[in-house]
């Protein structure tokens, strides 16, 4: 029997929100026939997992592939109704190179666009993040801003630029003719910092602390306020989005926007808010920073400019560099009052649940950590 209902591409699905969007996709069953996963890398265990949770009800297909790939991308595209665009590389260290970083993230996000297109795809949706705001070189603060603000200066990570740049093209692209005659509809959803399970920068941060004898670093001052946000609530906006697209009215409103999705996750700085969530596992942390921010800025200038010296003979990247000590340590916050005016978003997720779930994964991990970390 053919395929009826929706069918929904998620690009990046073996990654860290990707993983949740289809999870949802599953758990919520709306009228979703079949869910395509494509990603480079797909783990065997997820797959068992994710086809536990359909049971049978909702198809699952697998692309292996990057966005990079034309024919790969093609047939994953064919008969989609909705494209959840979550795959991207994240790099504010410089690890990759600055023409893999624009293949993927600008070049790939627009063959993707280029091909929904051609199959008649009528809904796209991209990730992209907080981080193509800023902040700035200056470190301007912002607190509880939305998307009528305007904030000056320019981007100083190559990733932020990239991701503003495919964002750019997706909100581009809404309402472009489609050969059945219909038109795509295209949205950008800007998420804080997402938290929660199976986030490798918490490993990292975890990590640390058990090296340095279950203290946490503290690399942002309390000032520093910030607005992370769990991952299921991230996931959950994208499926309220990807619904409101759907609708002859919202679709009109949503189409060509970008919004800024927050939850009920405590202000706090990145450090603090690593110690709320490790605190209970044992984790301490310094009240202060253990540098003068003047220090920390002259250490990652000089970083820089051994770097700049080296480059002609060997590769060094530096652990820190001034613009992650800018984000470190600026205030910014954000609100989605947007999103929940115009495609009903309410986080699915309290605090106290999205606390609760981090840590319980956090506790699950943490002896293989120390086990994994005394080997080395």
């Amino acid at each position: 029997m053919p395929v009826v209902g929706e069918i929904y591409l998620v690009t990046g699905g073996n990654g860290f929100l990707g993983q949740e969007v289809i999870k949802i996709l599953i758990e919520e069953n709306s009228g979703v026939s079949e869910v395509r996963i494509l990603d480079k890398v797909i783990q065997q265990d997820l797959l068992e997992r994710l086809q536990a949770l359909a049971g049978g009800r909702i198809q699952l297909t697998v692309f292996k592939g990057d966005v990079r790939d034309k024919e790969v991308l093609q047939k994953a595209c064919q008969g989609v109704t909705c494209v959840i665009h979550a795959a991207s590389v994240i790099d504010i260290w410089g690890y990759m190179s600055n023409e893999e970083l624009e293949a993927i993230n600008i070049e790939g996000t627009r063959l993707l666009l280029e091909i929904c297109i051609q199959q008649n795809v009528e809904c796209f949706i991209y990730t992209s993040s907080v981080e193509v705001v800023g902040p700035n070189v200056r470190g301007d603060p912002i607190c509880n801003g939305d998307e009528d603000m305007v904030y000056p200066g320019k981007l100083k990570f190559l990733y932020s630029r990239t991701k503003y740049a495919a964002e750019q093209l997706v909100l581009a692209t809404n309402e472009c003719l489609l050969p059945n005659g219909e038109q795509i509809i295209t949205c950008a959803l800007r998420p804080m910092y997402i938290y929660g399970e199976n986030c490798r920068f918490m490993v990292t941060h975890l990590d640390e602390g058990i090296i340095n004898g279950d203290v946490l670093q503290r690399t942002s001052k309390k000032q520093a306020l910030v607005n992370p946000v769990y991952v299921g609530n991230v996931a959950w906006a994208h499926l309220l989005a990807a619904k409101a697209m759907k609708d002859k009215d919202k679709k009109k409103i949503v189409g060509g926007k970008f919004y800024y999705i927050t939850d009920d996750t405590p202000h706090m700085s990145y450090s603090d808010f690593n110690h709320e969530v490790m605190g209970p596992l044992g984790f301490k942390i310094p009240e202060k920073l253990n540098k003068p921010l003047l220090l920390m800025y002259f250490i990652a200038f000089t970083l820089e400019m051994i770097q700049i010296l080296l480059k002609p003979f060997i590769r060094y990247i530096p652990k820190t560099n001034r613009h992650l000590i800018t984000m470190l340590n600026t205030k910014f916050t954000f609100v989605s009052h947007k999103a929940r005016n115009d495609f009903d978003y309410i986080p699915r997720y309290s605090w106290d649940v999205a606390k609760k779930q981090t840590t319980t994964w956090l506790a699950s991990i943490v002896q293989d950590r120390r086990d994994i970390l005394n080997k080395k």
